[in-house]
């Protein structure tokens, strides 16, 4: 089972923050400056995006969410334009307008796809403003599925607290990516986002990744979050919540070009799939692959659906599914813990394909990001059932079950039990379906001693290959 996207039209989401204008001046350069030893760059191409929090707005809205943006701009020139690029890019603006305080400003030169100096024009906003801001979004917050804080510590954002406050009074979700060493001040968010350096200034460093996780949880606990998710640049993203293990995946990016608004696109990416109705599991594999394209653009970008649609493929372009040996299984699964994912396994008969077959394979899949289908064979059903089973050879009961988008693998299997395949792959979960003592359950032992767990799944009243086979010989 592959991640897929979620609806992303159906979600609305409000992003509090530091609104910025990103500038960018490129040209050629072949020369020294006589005055002083730089770089004479000739201008020829100007280009203004929507940067800090409204680059957040810009990700989401590409994805195809309603967005809403709520912050401070300055009466002028780049105010206008950030208005206009707003417009644009269909994101409605609740922005306030302060009169006595420029629109935050990054101006960067550019030659040859380089970085070769950057400019800041902006005044701390602190306090200025809170009131306002916090009109604005009382009004707002009824109508939204989730809020983004992005916090670039310029000012907008001096009391989340109360942001906060106001967001759980709605039940609505909330996602903070975080700045300075202060996470006090996050207390009470669903998700923060810190990367790696601004966790460790808030909770202390380690040179140990698993003590990372621990010191994660610890500051979790602390702030009373759902979780954190923590960007570990080249290693990937790691995510804590109260519920589950560190779930940590690897970096997807192929090739880093720039990493300018990075963690925008991940916030962005994580807020607007979980409230688009995903998991935050998939989620956050949403946020890594989007995060893998966004790396291998210029200046801040943004990720479109097409996008995103073609890096799950991408991601999944060395992997096989179907009918496999326990050879090519093993591969696979490797395969995919690498990337983080969960391996689910269920096993059965599955003689004549029913509904009640349908419906738990689903449930089964819905367990992890992969789900292995062990299947009898003939010989083995013949023992357990007696000669007259099966009704269908195990080449077509594969290929069946095979050709379910819930199912990634099936692998066949000659004893009575499937204990061979369970302990060569170890799975992270174990399905069963029926009224089982998940003790019990052939292979439950070396599972849960790897970390993993036994799931019990309800079959579906009135579904069973018996009474099929039962109906077809009365009618006979």
């Amino acid at each position: 089972m592959t991640v897929s996207l979620p609806s992303f039209e159906k979600a609305h989401l409000l992003v509090i923050g530091d609104i910025m204008l990103d500038r960018y001046w490129s040209g050629p350069t072949s020369r020294i400056s006589p005055e002083a030893p730089v770089p004479v760059v000739k201008i020829g191409d100007i280009d203004d995006r929507l940067g800090g929090a409204a680059n957040v707005a810009l990700n989401i809205s590409t994805l195809g969410c309603k967005t809403t943006i709520c912050g401070v701009i300055g009466n002028d020139e780049p105010g206008q334009k950030i208005k206009t690029l707003l417009a644009e890019s269909s994101i409605e603006d609740a922005s306030i307008t302060n009169t006595k305080t420029p629109t935050i400003t990054k101006l960067r030169v550019m030659s040859r796809h380089q970085q070769l100096l950057r400019m800041d024009f902006e005044e701390s906003l602190k306090g200025a403003n809170d009131q306002d801001l916090l009109a604005s979004i009382s009004d707002i917050l009824g109508s939204v599925d989730a809020v983004i804080i992005s916090d670039y510590a310029k000012g907008t954002v001096s009391n989340p607290a109360k942001i906060i406050e106001l967001c759980n009074k709605h039940n609505t979700p909330i996602f903070v990516d975080p700045k300075g060493a202060d996470f006090q001040r996050y207390k009470n968010a669903s998700f923060v986002t810190p990367n790696l350096s601004e966790l460790e200034e808030a909770a202390g460093s380690s040179d140990v990744l698993e003590k990372v996780f621990e010191k994660a949880e610890a500051l979790r606990a602390e702030l009373n979050l759902d979780g954190l998710l923590v960007t570990l640049s080249e290693k990937g993203m790691v995510l804590i919540s109260e519920k589950a293990a560190p779930y940590h995946m690897p970096t997807s990016a192929k090739e880093v070009f720039d990493v300018t608004g990075a963690g925008d696109t991940v916030i962005a990416t994580l807020a607007a799939a979980y409230a688009s109705g995903a998991d935050i599991q998939s989620a956050m594999r949403l946020a890594n692959l989007a995060a893998g394209v966004v790396v291998g653009k210029l200046g801040t970008s943004t990720v479109s659906t097409s996008e995103l649609r073609n890096a799950i493929e991408l991601d999944d372009k060395d992997l096989i599914r179907g009918l496999v040996t326990l050879e090519e299984l093993s591969l696979q699964t490797r395969l995919c813990r690498q990337k983080g994912e969960k391996i689910v396994f269920t096993n059965g008969c599955f003689d004549i394909l029913h509904a009640g077959h349908v419906r738990y394979l689903k449930e089964a899949a819905k367990l992890g990001d992969r789900l292995i289908v062990g299947m009898n064979s003939d010989a083995s059903i013949s023992r357990l059932k007696g000669s007259q089973r099966p009704i269908v050879a195990l080449e077509e009961r594969m290929e069946v079950i095979s050709s379910l988008n819930c199912v990634d693998w099936v692998v066949p299997f000659e004893d009575d039990t499937p204990l061979e395949l369970i302990t060569t792959i170890l799975p992270d979960t174990l399905a069963k379906g029926g009224d089982y003592i998940a003790e019990k359950i052939v292979g439950h032992d070396c599972v849960k001693n790897n970390g993993g767990e036994t799931r019990i799944l309800p079959f579906v009243d009135g579904c069973s290959t018996t009474s099929i086979i039962e109906k077809i010989k009365s009618l006979s």
